[in-house]
Order: structure tokens, then C-alpha cells, then sequence
């Protein structure tokens, strides 16, 4: 592949569906008793493992809730209430995305690889110059294309430059592989997570060559705290809602279970508009979360997770579906560090993309 870094192997980097613990949710939030009690920095507690949660809460009309406070929620682990030790609220926070483009073969149909450009440049255009983002792209190998930059130019030049549509996909496997990268980059600062991050996967939602299944990529992604949001560009006659064609539906299906139980969520677009406020919804939610903590358990695996309100009538609440437990904090660290190139993974630079970067 051109126009990047080449990391092949990607379904050596997807099998190691292992608990990465939570790696990217160790760092704990500023105390705050209320939600407009912006200003207090992050802290660490380092007698205990601490886990966070990022929670979205909107109202029946589908808007932000924003003047909850802790009292205003509950975490419930595996069945079992866990007491909140940290609570912050963010709104208008900067954010870090990796968009991920699907450029197999079946992106050849009808105008869907210009769709899929069309939409990553309605996420460029929501960004700010406080959030970064980055571009990379797959069929059964994936391509970093651009680095994360805050440089809206470059990453838009990158758009145009990632391969045209070709051969098989290995959609659930790139997905995973692209969660542990951004959970190791969003974990180079000094107080872990300075933005808020997430994988904008833009694709027809065919998978032909994944040996991962969604459930699986749910494990990873929730785990590590990246939620999956998925663009799926098809025409109108493939739109799943209007559609009863059992097979997309499915297919729908899954990707939907996939994008939620990571705190993310699936998003059709058969027309320009679809993208358009998609894109503004992905980047608004990002910006208007709650964060929540509490002590992690002690028992290694996937621990279940469900934040939720006693206002269940009138709020929904969407938030990861789990994390990795029963890991020290510091192993965590370094395995988010290094999942992201565990496997057969060979790099390739292209001195072209190397040199725009420098």
C-alpha cells in the first residue's frame, strides 16, 4: 500500500484479544462536586487501580444533558454498585480522532470512496485547533496515513492520497488494531489522557477477512476505553432502514452492538447530509461527556460494566460496555503501549509521506 506507514500483520495485532486492562482509564479525574466546577486538574490516587468511565447523557429529544452531578449516577460492575471516587464534567473539550477509510474492493461501488472522503472531511471541518486527528486506512492491511496533527491541511491532502478500493477487507480486525493505537498515543502525555479519544471508522460495512468477530472487538475497544464510531456510506437501496434484506440487516446489527458497547455508535449515510450531521454529532459527543471513576477489581478479565441514572423515564445514558480488570496499573500502562505492535507486524515508511510530515 502507499500514501503511509504499512502495518501488515493486522490479524496478528487483532488476535491478541487478551485483556489490555485498562490501560487507557487509569488516569482518574479532578474531584468536582458540581458539573460547572470546571477548573481543577486531573490527580492520580496511587494506593488503589482506578478505572474511568466516560458517560454520554441525552434527553428524549435526543439533546445534551449537562447539569447532572454525582449523585445523579450509578456504576454497577458485574452486577455490584461501586462507590464514585471521581466525577468531573466536561464540555466543549478538545478531542483526538483516528479515522479510519476502508479502501477494499467493495468501495468500488456506485460513488462510496467519495462518500467516504466527503465524509472524513466533515470531521476535519469540526475540529479545532486544540483537537488532533489522524488518518489511516485498510483492506486486509492497514496503512497509517497521517500522523496525528492538528493541521486540518494535512490531513485532508492525506484523504486524497490513501489507495484506491482493491481486494478483501478485514474490517473487525483493523478496527481493534487502530483502538490500541490511539489508546498508546493518547497515553504519551504526562497526566495520560489529554483529550478525549475515539476510532470514526468510514466504510459499506463489508467484512470478508476478519478473524476477529464484533463481539471481540467490543472486548478490546471497551476495555481500553476508545469508543468505535461507525459511518457506514451505502446507497440508498442498501440503507438498512428501509430495507428488509436480512442479510444487511444483520450486518447493521452488528455494527451497531459493536459501536455501542464501546460508548460509540453506528451512523448510516446514503445521502450528503447523512455524513454531514453525523460527523457533527460523533465530534459534539466527544465534547460533552461525564467522567466517572471508581477502584478497579481486583479479578483478572473482562469486567461489565452499565452507567446509568434513576432518571431511566426521561435520560439515556451511553457509556463503555466493560474494562480489563485484575492488572497493576503500571503493567496496564505498558500494555497499551505495546499492543498496538504485538503480532508479525513489519513497517513500511513511504520517504514521500515521511518527508510532509517532517
Amino acid at each position: 500500500m502507499t500514501g503511509g506507514r504499512v502495518l501488515s500483520g493486522i490479524l496478528g495485532v487483532a488476535l491478541t484479544v487478551t485483556t489490555v486492562s485498562a490501560a487507557a482509564a487509569q488516569q482518574t479525574a479532578a474531584p468536582s462536586q458540581t458539573p460547572q466546577d470546571q477548573t481543577a486538574a486531573p490527580r492520580f490516587r496511587s494506593s488503589v487501580d482506578v478505572v474511568s468511565v466516560a458517560a454520554v447523557v441525552r434527553d428524549r429529544k435526543g439533546r445534551f444533558v449537562t447539569d447532572l452531578s454525582r449523585k445523579d449516577f450509578e456504576v454497577v460492575e458485574a452486577g455490584q454498585r461501586r462507590d464514585i471516587l471521581d466525577f468531573r464534567a466536561e464540555v466543549n473539550g478538545p478531542v483526538k480522532v483516528a479515522v479510519l477509510l476502508d479502501v477494499s474492493g467493495s468501495m468500488r461501488m456506485a460513488e462510496r470512496t467519495t462518500d467516504a472522503r466527503r465524509a472524513a472531511d466533515h470531521i476535519f471541518l469540526n475540529l479545532n485547533s486544540q483537537d488532533e486527528a489522524a488518518v489511516f486506512s485498510f483492506d486486509t492491511m492497514l496503512s497509517e496515513v497521517q500522523t496525528f496533527t492538528t493541521d486540518r491541511s494535512k490531513l485532508q491532502a492525506a484523504v486524497g492520497e490513501v489507495d484506491k478500493p482493491y481486494g478483501q477487507t478485514s474490517l473487525y480486525d483493523a478496527i481493534a488494531a487502530t483502538a490500541r493505537m490511539v489508546a498508546s498515543a493518547s497515553k504519551s502525555g504526562a497526566l495520560g489522557l489529554p483529550q478525549r479519544s475515539a476510532v470514526v471508522v468510514i466504510t459499506d460495512g463489508v467484512d470478508t477477512r476478519s478473524r476477529m468477530k464484533p463481539g471481540e472487538v467490543t472486548v478490546v475497544a471497551s476495555g481500553i476505553d476508545v469508543p468505535v464510531y461507525i459511518l457506514a456510506v451505502v446507497s440508498s437501496v442498501d440503507d438498512p432502514r428501509g430495507n428488509d434484506d436480512e442479510r444487511r440487516t444483520v450486518v447493521s446489527s452488528d455494527l451497531q452492538d459493536l459501536a455501542r458497547g464501546t460508548g460509540g455508535e453506528l451512523f448510516i449515510s446514503s445521502a450528503p447530509a447523512h455524513a454531514s450531521i453525523a460527523a457533527r454529532q460523533i465530534i459534539s459527543e466527544l465534547r460533552h461527556q461525564y467522567v466517572l471513576a471508581f477502584e478497579a477489581s481486583t479479578r483478572a478479565g473482562f469486567r461489565p460494566l452499565e452507567v446509568r441514572t434513576p432518571r431511566k423515564d426521561s435520560l439515556t445514558v451511553r457509556a463503555r460496555s466493560g474494562y480489563s480488570g485484575g492488572e497493576p496499573s503500571s503493567e496496564a500502562n505498558q500494555g497499551a503501549a505495546t499492543a498496538a505492535i504485538s503480532g508479525p507486524a513489519n513497517i513500511r515508511i513511504n520517504p514521500d509521506a515521511l518527508r510532509r510530515r517532517q
